[in-house]
């Protein structure tokens, strides 16, 4: 066991009334964050507090409990062998905490209250929010709760009640199912290929300007990998944590940029750079099975399988379908996912829908730029 703090007494020995009054739940919260944090830095910017802040909270919990939780140094916050044991009782008390806020929620009236989900940003703004717009008029006692985040969401910390995110989890007590894939393809606009050209190679694509998208959800490195360099120094035009700023880079003729394969179906005027490069990702859908028993978090989880159902959305299939190529698959999509309103604003009002692109203007585009409709 660690020394006991110097400065007298601790609340645990005057009593166990005076101990449960002084020990705050708050401070048990952060001593969670900083021991998975590692740090009081991390820690505040995970809970969105000051440093200070959490340095105080630590003071107090230890004079509280009367020893020393972690050993501070250069490297950070380390915890002491009495804050490895407490470790685990904080932990036992937070799920169990968890367990009776999951129970509260899980009792309300079947079809009234709140759904929280998490999605990554790209795919709740522009495939789940035009659908989600409809479903919430269908279900006028429901509120849904959207966070659209490329930072991991927590189901098992009650975060959100139901998370779509690209990695399967590891947590045993977590029910996930996947609903699809998400294949991302290279996109120009048609303005950057009139005055750049289209490359029809990965050599002669190293020569032009990309559209970069960071996050902690994308493996570090993925860029230089899929254009086979080095570095990217004098190739990045813009670099961006967000899939909406990357897809108004690309409409505004910043570079080429990666976009899902299904980007033209919202009447982007987006030309596809064939140069033999795709990426995919699972989509795995997220939540607990104590909402199982609740009817108002199931009729979202059933709906949701129904917004990924690859039958009806073929560009969630397994196996990737050019661009071009689901143009014809998912005209009925339009209606629903249309850009109206989505897109960048363009002041030369030469965007369009879904309606312009068909066939005919289809084969226009290709003459015009020289593209192929073959997969890569």
């Amino acid at each position: 066991m660690q020394p006991k703090l110097a400065q007298g007494a601790s609340d645990l020995e005057l009593g166990g009334p005076a101990f449960m009054q002084e020990l705050s739940w708050d401070d048990l919260r952060i001593f969670l964050s900083c021991t998975s944090q590692g740090s009081l830095r991390r820690a505040s910017e995970s809970l969105g507090v000051s440093a200070s802040t959490i340095a105080r909270a630590l003071d107090r919990l230890e004079k509280t409990v009367g020893y020393r939780l972690f050993a501070r140094d250069k490297e950070g916050l380390r915890l002491t062998d009495d804050g490895r044991f407490m470790l685990d009782e904080v932990r036992a008390m937070e799920r169990a905490t968890l367990s009776i806020a999951r129970r509260s929620s899980v009792g309300q009236d079947p079809l009234r209250g709140i759904v929280r989900v998490a999605i990554t940003e790209g795919l709740g703004t522009y495939w789940v929010l035009p659908k989600l717009l409809p479903f919430a008029q269908a279900h006028r006692l429901l509120t849904m709760e959207l966070r659209c985040t490329m930072d991991s969401t927590d189901v098992a910390r009650l975060e959100a009640d139901i998370s779509i995110q690209f990695h399967k989890p590891i947590n045993p007590d977590l029910y996930a199912a996947r609903l699809g894939y998400l294949h991302t393809y290279p996109f120009a606009s048609q303005e950057y290929g009139r005055r750049n050209g289209i490359p029809r190679s990965l050599e002669e694509a190293r020569q032009h300007r990309f559209v970069q998208q960071v996050s902690p959800l994308l493996p570090e490195g993925a860029y230089e990998r899929l254009l086979g360099v080095d570095s990217l120094d004098g190739m990045i035009a813009l670099r961006t944590n967000t899939s909406s700023a990357v897809l108004y880079a690309i409409e505004r003729d910043a570079g080429i940029g990666w976009l899902p394969s299904y980007a033209l179906v919202f009447g982007g005027r987006f030309v596809p750079v064939d140069i033999g490069i795709k990426h995919s990702l699972e989509i795995w859908m997220t939540y607990h099975p104590y909402i199982r028993s609740s009817e108002r978090h199931m009729v979202v989880v059933d709906w949701l399988r129904r917004l990924f159902d690859a039958r009806r959305f073929p560009c969630f299939r397994e196996e990737f379908i050019h661009p071009l190529g689901l143009l014809p698959m998912m005209t009925d999509v339009a209606e629903t996912h249309g850009g109206r309103g989505f897109l960048a604003a363009d002041p030369t009002g030469q965007s369009s829908g879904l309606a312009h692109a068909g066939a005919s203007g289809l084969s226009v585009q290709r003459a015009r730029l020289g593209t192929g409709g073959g997969d890569t």
